[in-house]
């Protein structure tokens, strides 16, 4: 069997071709305020308007009205014909007091599946109650997945 030049050259044309359909791509899913944008944001002087010029609205608010607002980013891998997978995601969650100051910032992250607290700046008010996204963390590595599957 004889190879004409013609196959080589397709050949040769397709291989890289191939090659790059089985490389990785990532899409950013969500919006996290950048560190220099909430470096801005000044606990216990910035109002929930003021807030909203500086980093814009959220993708979600807290159940009170003006209680809380989260900024949730994700990042995924998509890699061939493989189900995609989350490598990376953040949580910021700006807190209000009842005048609409901001009064709580932290940033959370996700390492090796639990939650991490990345940053927190916090006005000490001398209250120690819990918020609803700490009591929302809090549960977090109380339950596995085994646990709600029935598969312990």
């Amino acid at each position: 069997m004889k190879i004409s030049r013609r196959q080589i050259m397709g050949l040769a044309l397709a291989a890289p071709l191939g090659l790059a359909a089985c490389q990785a791509t990532y899409r950013n899913h969500g919006y996290v305020p950048p560190e220099e944008q909430l470096a801005q944001v000044v606990v216990g002087q910035t109002t929930q308007s003021e807030l909203e010029g500086l980093i814009g609205r959220p993708s979600a608010q807290g159940l009170l009205t003006g209680s809380a607002w989260y900024y949730v980013g994700s990042r995924w891998q998509f890699y061939g014909p493989r189900q995609p997978r989350e490598i990376d995601r953040q949580v910021v969650a700006i807190s209000f007091g009842e005048s609409g100051v901001v009064s709580n910032v932290e940033r959370f992250g996700q390492e090796r599946g639990q939650v991490v607290v990345l940053s927190r700046r916090v006005t000490d008010t001398g209250v120690t109650s819990l918020g609803l996204i700490r009591q929302l963390m809090g549960n977090v590595g109380r339950v596995s997945a085994g646990q709600l599957l029935d598969q312990q």
